[in-house]
């Protein structure tokens, strides 16, 4: 019997329906399996505003690599693992570890740090900023004393002492060395750079206008007077005052070393505070779920934090206290001990000037009563309440150099003595050889205005050595201590974070 076409044959045709499309072909496979379809068809597009279907990757990126994933996501994922880590008390350990590790990590860096920006500041107290207000000093002094001077070898003329002429030779000599050595110590940005410039310029021309004077004088030409009175006046009204401003300039530098050298670490301090809380926190904890009084490594850590605190106050005590001698029996004083020598000097020009104009301007009279006025201050006060410059470096001196200053002061008394009988003699007298005598003489043993002032100037110079002594003594080695508390830190806050997770690290083998 004949077989019926397409009855399971394999590619006989399929015979249509009755009222119906034909049947598709089955594909090529085992018998009586289903037809799949050749193909997925797309989906279709969706718009811009279409919601994203759950568990759809990000869109590729450039390149076709994966698109990275918002920050929300991401800060999202994070808090979600974290959560997660937190429900276990392993977990938990591990989160208390890092936190402690961290802490303590912190504490010693940011000890350290603090304490080598004061170690630093300490440094430019002693090889810096006193060096310099100190050089500051010298230089207006000196600058004043080679005024005096010039003028004393001037009224002597031929018969001025070798001493003299070295004497303000020497003068200029250290003045110039002072400022060229300042200008290369001092910034670019530095405000003291101005004084120096002017200094530098104007000191030559000084120096060239006294000599000019003293050629003039040596030949008994009457220009040499005028000559040296506008040497003079370019000294006290340019030099000095810039000498003034270096001075007051590098004082406000020494000042903010200071200030900066004895700074308190705050930060350090709350850092150590919040570490000893966090290790206080963590122990009470693992006390409370383990009934565990003590953790030998958390207890280590703890010990470690105290002794860097403890270490961070005893230095900064000492450190302060050091430094604040060094201010108060050094630096303080000789600030005003060179007031008090500036001022001293400025009456001896302004007395020895009044002789080279021969009394013809009451100009040097009115400026040698200025000078004495501010040097020994107000005559209704006593003393101990003067404002006076002497008077001051008097209380202020520390109590090796007290005998010196209070010299000094004797021998001002005695200079201005001298200085009122020479005034007479020349007013009442109209004696104006004997009173010039009186004041400055070639005569070394003479009882004169000029050897007051010389004793009353050796007496203010052998107190400045005293005062900067003391000052070497109690500040040198300060930066040195403050650097050695840096790294004992640094190494305490290691100690302590090594310890710490030691600690839970116990704890933690006991989940294995």
């Amino acid at each position: 019997m004949a077989t019926p076409a397409g009855n399971g044959a394999p590619g006989a045709p399929i015979p249509a329906r009755p009222n119906g499309p034909p049947v598709p072909p089955r594909t090529a496979g085992a018998p009586g399996t289903a037809a799949r379809p050749a193909a997925t068809a797309p989906a279709p597009f969706a718009g811009p505003h279409a919601a994203a279907q759950p568990g759809a990757l990000a869109a590729p990126g450039p390149g076709g690599a994966p698109a990275p994933r918002p920050r929300a996501v991401l800060a999202t994922g994070v808090r979600a693992r974290l959560a997660q880590a937190t429900r276990t008390a392993p977990g938990r350990l591990r989160l208390a570890g890092v936190v402690l590790t961290v802490l303590t990590v912190a504490f010693g860096g940011l000890t350290a740090w603090q304490l080598e920006t004061r170690a630093q500041a300490a440094d430019r107290v002693v090889s810096y900023s006193q060096p310099l207000s100190r050089d500051a000093a010298e230089i207006h002094r000196n600058l004043a004393d080679a005024a005096t001077t010039a003028a004393t070898g001037f009224l002597l003329a031929g018969a001025e002492p070798k001493e003299v002429r070295d004497r303000y030779e020497q003068d200029l000599a250290t003045a110039a060395k002072l400022v060229a050595q300042a200008a290369a110590r001092t910034t670019s940005t530095s405000p003291a750079q101005d004084s120096l410039a002017r200094l530098n310029q104007q000191l030559p021309a000084y120096a060239g206008l006294v000599e000019t004077a003293r050629a003039d004088n040596r030949q008994g030409i009457p220009l040499g007077g005028a000559y040296l009175r506008y040497a003079s006046e370019q000294m006290q009204t340019v030099l000095l005052p810039t000498a003034a401003e270096l001075a007051a300039v590098e004082n406000q530098e020494l000042a903010d070393d200071y200030a900066a050298a004895e700074s308190v670490p705050w930060a350090a301090y709350g850092l150590a505070a919040l570490t000893l809380a966090a290790l206080a926190w963590v122990q009470l904890t693992l006390f409370r779920r383990t009934n565990r009084v003590f953790n030998v490594g958390l207890l280590g850590a703890t010990a470690a934090v105290l002794a860097g605190a403890l270490w961070l106050t005893v230095t900064g005590l000492t450190i302060s206290s050091a430094l604040q001698q060094s201010e108060r029996e050094g630096a303080g004083p000789l600030r005003a001990l060179n007031s008090a020598r500036v001022d001293v000097l400025t009456a001896r020009l302004a007395e020895n000037l009044h002789f080279v104009a021969r009394g013809s301007t009451t100009k040097y009279v009115d400026q040698w009563a200025k000078a004495t006025a501010h040097l020994a201050g107000s005559a209704d006060l006593p003393p101990e309440r003067s404002d006076g410059s002497l008077p001051q470096a008097v209380r202020l001196a520390p109590s090796a150099a007290q005998a010196s200053v209070q010299e000094a002061a004797k021998q001002f008394d005695e200079w201005r003595t001298r200085h009122d009988a020479a005034r007479a003699q020349e007013t009442g007298n109209a004696d104006y050889q004997g009173a010039l005598d009186a004041t400055v003489t070639a005569k070394p043993d003479a009882a004169t205005a000029d050897a007051a002032f010389n004793a009353t100037d050796r007496a203010l110079a052998r107190a400045a050595d005293i005062e900067q002594d003391h000052f070497t003594q109690a500040a040198v080695g300060t930066g040195g201590d403050l650097r050695t508390t840096a790294v004992a830190a640094a190494l305490l806050g290691l100690v302590a974070a090594a310890a710490a997770l030691r600690g839970l690290g116990r704890r933690l083998a006991e989940y294995r």
